[in-house]
């Protein structure tokens, strides 16, 4: 017999379970600048984040009045991809749009 009971694979599904740790999250983050137009600004933010129009908005706005705006919270290599798409966006539209990420 190899050990393996139907009565024990519940216990050991469980202690699984209760190892695992939540990835760290972090915010991505975009940054105001005199150059960025607001509707290149709100197309990123339903584009690369899929905000609806009216939250694009909302951030791009807080975004223009603070200098600084949170487009999401998501996990390292999810935020890293959003913050290089926005930057190849911005590039191709000759925008100088910056985004960057911190720890949630």
């Amino acid at each position: 017999m190899n050990g393996f009971s139907p009565e024990t694979e519940g216990d050991v599904m469980s202690k699984t379970r209760e190892d695992l740790e939540e990835p760290p999250m972090y915010k991505v983050l975009l940054h105001n600048d005199d150059y960025t137009s607001m509707e290149f600004v709100v197309e990123i933010l339903m584009g690369v984040f899929h905000k609806p129009f009216e939250e694009a908005t909302r951030i791009m706005l807080n975004v223009h009045k603070t200098g600084i705006g949170i487009c999401g919270i998501y996990t390292y290599e999810v935020a890293e991809t959003k913050v290089e798409v926005t930057h190849e966006l911005a590039k191709e539209r000759g925008y100088p749009l910056k985004s960057s990420i911190e720890k949630a």
